[in-house]
């Protein structure tokens, strides 16, 4: 693999670099004909290529290798958030989440959120980077934001926990999750989910959970969640 990753959806029939990768491979890397450089497909795939064109707009590439990257994991990973009202911390969350290994994100609109739309664009490009600074070869999915209610009630292989504050019967994620299984969470706002909105959730066939004894931010907590999954699963059995 080069140093350098670039990301190029559609590669196989097209291999002409995105505008925004042909600018950082021709303006920013300062990269020439010839040159080598990897790419991946955000679908699993690496390419070893040959640069044919250096260009700020369509960098041309030939491909001299393809392989594909074994899953780093057995287990799928949906995180749905309730995103904070700065944009940032967000964007963060994404970031760092896309870095340490995650599958799908879903926005959440309930009953105390506090941003009632998001930039998808903008988070896709920041899982992108992280993507490609991570050396991964996998894009997560950013869903469009959906509506609490809509959200629980749809059908999900796997086990489902929410994450909420109350003071009500759950357990401890650590002890809850078992390694191996495919896991959706749901965080909440700032403000915590709405008591109705956790028995519906509960209704749903959604599991309570703590994630500690301290009260954390959304993206904290949805962080933590994340890595509380991976814990687990790098635990070597007996």
């Amino acid at each position: 693999m080069a140093d350098n990753l670039f990301y190029c959806p559609d590669i196989r029939q097209n291999p002409i670099l995105p505008e925004q990768e042909s600018q950082h491979c021709a303006r920013v890397l300062r990269m020439h004909e010839g040159d080598l450089l990897t790419i991946t497909d955000g679908e699993g795939y690496f390419y070893d290529c040959k640069l044919l064109l250096s260009h700020p707009k369509k960098s041309m590439v030939t491909v001299l290798r393809q392989w594909e990257e074994p899953r780093k994991r057995e287990f799928m990973l949906h995180i749905a958030f309730s995103p904070t009202k700065q944009m940032e911390r967000n964007e963060w969350f994404v970031e760092k989440a896309t870095e340490i290994g995650v599958d799908r994100f879903t926005p959440i609109l309930g009953n105390f959120s506090e941003r009632k739309e998001i930039k998808r664009e903008r988070l896709t490009r920041i899982a992108i980077s992280a993507m490609k600074q991570s050396q991964q070869s996998r894009l997560p999915l950013i869903d469009e934001m959906r509506s609490f209610s809509e959200f629980v009630a749809q059908p999900f292989n796997g086990r489902k926990f929410i994450a909420h504050c109350y003071d009500l019967p759950k357990t401890a994620l650590s002890q809850s999750y078992r390694k191996g299984e495919d896991v959706l969470i749901l965080i909440g706002p700032e403000g915590d989910f709405s008591e109705q909105e956790v028995a519906e959730a509960i209704n749903n066939g959604f599991e309570p959970i703590s994630l500690g004894e301290t009260r954390l931010r959304t993206e904290t907590a949805s962080l933590v969640a994340l890595h509380t999954i991976h814990l687990v699963n790098a635990i070597t059995s007996k």
